[in-house]
């Protein structure tokens, strides 16, 4: 099983862009980009896209320019993708589009953001940020004049929707679905019930392992996170011990660096053992081979999986629940389900466009619309228009 890093040869249980299920709507093939570059390159040059840099990952964009954002995170995420599709025999190009677009459908200030718009939208259909994905690259992006959306292939429309695993399964209906998936005619052409591709599976591992890192590094630098308690972690710990040893009279900055890019190659290299271990064991000749595995094939081992988890839970006591990211995040809140009142309320304080979508929609489809307007917005932008609408100097 093992490929050379240097060896861009498919496996046969990859997903291969000359046999894709194609488009909805068909177009013409290009002459220079396979079916899958061309997803990557429609969704790098989506405004959903470029509105990433300014989108929280942990902290508020505007509280430093050296943090992470959703578009460096996404950025990340398809190197890696890269990395581990190309030793695998995947689609480099497929695990890469995946990767960029995951985030797509991600309101501003991160999860806080995505929590208010819940709330708000519970009695019209809620929201969920993968979901909202989905709408993003089938509705909202407004590029073309024949089709709305990105009119991605089947391939990649699979991998966006079953970023987390199946959507249907022995406790899940149809009805149990989020909102956004259900308002997609397509949907069930989509396989629910089947694991995605390998791509897409690479794709949502290397979500974990560089938000993961990056959550560490932001950490530290960043002072909400001390490097001594981390040492006592397993796995973060030992690498940090054996970098600190290994460059003792180096800057804290490169020490952080150094541990954090070999975390990264061990996370990278564990996931590559236990996905050979299982190509091994269920000896997939197809893509659809690897959809109808019972498990997904791209996978940590198990005792990376603890370590993780230990690592996880450490961040979230000292990290994420840290006073200081709970004031941004308190600031957030208010920001976000005051702007969605007001423009539920009063409508005429919205852009002429959003305005001509509410109109005859009825409550819940005009909750969708302002929805959809606020998930769109960057951290900057959602600031400076609950500060135009609720500070009187906004104006005056």
């Amino acid at each position: 099983m093992t490929i050379a890093a240097t060896d861009r040869t498919r496996a046969r249980f990859a997903c291969h862009p000359g046999q894709s299920r194609g488009r909805r709507f068909p177009t013409a093939d290009s002459e220079m980009r396979n079916a899958f570059q061309r997803d990557r390159d429609r969704i790098i040059h989506s405004a959903a896209f470029r509105r990433l840099k300014e989108k929280t990952q942990v902290f508020v964009a505007h509280e430093g320019d050296q943090y992470r954002t959703r578009l460096t995170h996404s950025l990340e995420v398809s190197q890696i993708a890269r990395t581990l599709s190309r030793m695998l025999g995947g689609d480099e190009d497929l695990a890469e589009a995946l990767a960029l677009a995951h985030d797509l459908g991600h309101p501003p200030f991160g999860h806080e953001g995505e929590r208010v718009l819940a709330e708000k939208m519970k009695d019209f259909g809620g929201f969920d940020h993968n979901a909202q994905t989905l709408r993003v690259v089938t509705k909202l992006e407004t590029r073309y004049p024949e089709f709305e959306g990105l009119n991605l292939t089947w391939e990649t429309l699979e991998g966006v929707v079953k970023h987390n695993g199946p959507l249907l399964t022995s406790e899940t209906s149809r009805e149990d679905l989020a909102w956004a998936f259900r308002a997609y005619d397509g949907l069930d052409e989509l396989e629910l019930h089947t694991h995605a591709g390998l791509e897409a599976q690479i794709a949502a591992l290397a979500d974990d392992i560089a938000y993961n890192n990056h959550d560490i590094d932001d950490g530290l630098r960043s002072g909400l996170l001390e490097l001594e308690p981390l040492l006592e972690l397993p796995l973060v710990g030992d690498i940090f011990k054996r970098a600190m040893e290994r460059w003792p009279d180096a800057d804290r900055a490169i020490i952080i660096h150094e541990a954090v890019r070999d975390l990264i190659g061990v996370m990278v290299a564990d996931v590559l053992t236990e996905t050979r271990s299982r190509l091994e064991a269920a000896k997939p000749a197809s893509a659809a081979d690897i959809r109808a595995l019972d498990a997904p094939v791209v996978a940590f081992t198990e005792e990376m999986t603890l370590h993780l988890a230990a690592l996880r839970r450490h961040l979230f006591a000292n990290m994420y629940r840290h006073y200081k990211v709970n004031r941004m995040m308190s600031q957030a809140s208010r920001v976000m389900g005051e702007l969605f009142d007001l423009y539920l309320r009063d409508p005429g304080v919205l852009p002429n466009d959003v305005q001509a979508g509410m109109s005859g929609a009825g409550t819940a489809g005009s909750a969708r619309h302002v929805c959809d307007y606020i998930a769109g917005m960057t951290d900057r932008f959602a600031v400076e228009e609950h500060r135009r609408l609720f500070t009187v100097q906004g104006y005056f």
